[in-house]
């Protein structure tokens, strides 16, 4: 798997690469380049659809395509679900702020108004020292930046 592949390069930069395109032993990977086991949305779609149409058992699509039986599930029911867009990869770790809850905007919000603009490394010292939570500055200053979109957007 070389990086100088353009096409491995960009399947890695789009997350869709196969780490692992040797535990792909389904025939038509082995003799036709149109499907190509480094393609991990190809290969999720031909696994379900080797089981789907072409009736092999799930497991054995799954051994097939080189993945567990658990991902195998994943992928269907992503594909239930989304179609192909299912099989896209999603973006992992939190979405969004999830450490600044309403309550935690409320009491900035009232800080703010009490004290007047303070910056985001202040602010987070504040929160370290009244809540025992570590916030980055960033994240309150992207917070506070998406709550005055909104207020002026619905306002």
């Amino acid at each position: 798997m070389s990086n100088r592949d353009p096409k491995t390069a960009r399947l890695k930069a789009l997350g869709v690469l196969n780490l692992h395109p040797e535990r792909v032993q389904a025939p038509a990977f082995q003799a036709d380049t149109f499907f190509d086991p480094r393609d991990l949305v190809q290969v999720k779609y031909e696994m379900l659809r080797m089981a789907q149409v072409g009736g092999a058992s799930k497991a054995d699509a799954a051994s097939a395509f080189g993945v567990s039986r658990p991902t195998y599930y994943q992928a269907e029911a992503a594909y239930a679900r989304e179609g192909l867009a299912g099989l896209l990869p999603r973006q992992r770790g939190p979405k969004g702020a999830h450490k600044l809850t309403a309550p935690l905007m409320d009491f900035i919000e009232a800080h703010l108004a009490e004290h007047g603009p303070v910056g985001g490394r202040r602010l987070a010292q504040i929160i370290q020292t009244q809540f025992g939570l570590n916030v980055h500055p960033r994240s309150i200053e992207r917070a506070l930046v998406r709550k005055k979109k909104r207020q002026t957007q619905h306002g």
